[in-house]
């Protein structure tokens, strides 16, 4: 079954694979993610105020146009529906880093408290009635699912791994080897393993999936 990942980021396609590869199984094998991005597809005006609406937004959009099932997370408060383009252009990692710590810093260590939230949508499109005259599908189910990640913010980037705040955002919850050392690792600083175990993108998915695997059923 082919599954369209509304995004036109290809870090963040490879990440929700990982996350739905360990969740899945061998059942992972019947599912092909696909990325809006390199289908060409449009990027829809993320116009909702809450990071559930654009979530459901993006996600309704490529189901229509492709009449494939759609998933979508969308990261909530500030910069929160903004993250991606908080400098003004979008997806400038390292220039909406740049802007955050400089919004941020006159903020004492001890209220540098952060938290990443996400809102993975799925939605599943009408299929058998064939698309309209618009030539575009109906929907016929939506799921959305919440995720959070706590954690605090530093003075400078650490890590190389992951893409946008990783390198800020250092998490409440570590991974054994951290917890071990006593060091404290940013998302960017962790393998993907680790990563997807505890951020706001893995436990949305992990909720997702129950909605994902009907559809292999």
């Amino acid at each position: 079954m082919r599954i369209i990942v509304a995004t036109h980021n290809e870090g963040k396609l490879v990440e929700i694979n990982r996350i739905l590869e360990d969740c899945l199984s061998a059942d992972a094998a019947q599912v092909e993610l696909v990325s809006a991005g390199s289908l060409n597809l449009p990027d829809p005006v993320e116009d909702g105020v809450t990071f559930q609406e654009n979530a459901l937004l993006k996600a309704r959009d490529v189901a229509a146009r492709t009449g494939c099932p759609a998933i979508v997370d969308v990261m909530g408060n500030a910069p929160g529906i903004l993250s991606a383009r908080w400098s003004g252009k979008h997806g400038d990692d390292k220039a909406n880093n740049a802007l955050l710590l400089a919004q941020i810093a006159d903020i004492p260590d001890a209220k540098r408290t952060a938290r990443f939230r996400c809102a993975a949508a799925l939605v599943v499109p009408e299929t058998e009635a064939g698309a309209g005259a618009d030539g575009r599908y109906a929907i016929a189910s939506e799921t959305v699912e919440i995720g959070e990640m706590p954690g605090v913010l530093l003075h400078e980037p650490h890590g190389e791994h992951g893409f946008g705040y990783d390198p800020l955002f250092v998490p409440d919850d570590q991974p054994a080897r951290a917890t071990e050392s006593g060091e404290k690792l940013t998302s960017a600083q962790m393998e993907p393993a680790e990563k997807n175990a505890i951020s706001h993108r893995g436990k949305a998915l992990r909720a997702l999936l129950p909605s994902v695997a009907t559809l292999l059923k």
